[in-house]
């Protein structure tokens, strides 16, 4: 299942962590939210984020 967690800290801070999607689809489907939070500070990419775009490049690499 994908989903976009919003975690506020007492202090004020947020982030925003994707659940469930591959390649760079998370930062697709968190944009509306990242722009309504104002300025992004950092930015952490999961094992698959990196493991979507690995495949991608093999899939590109055999069809040649």
């Amino acid at each position: 299942m994908k989903t976009i967690e919003i975690i506020v800290s007492p202090e004020g801070k947020t982030s925003v962590q994707t659940l469930g999607f591959t390649g760079s689809s998370c930062r697709d489907a968190s944009r509306f939210i990242e722009q309504a939070l104002g300025k992004r500070t950092g930015e952490k990419l999961t094992a698959e984020f990196h493991q979507a775009e690995s495949v991608r490049q093999t899939n590109q690499q055999l069809g040649r």
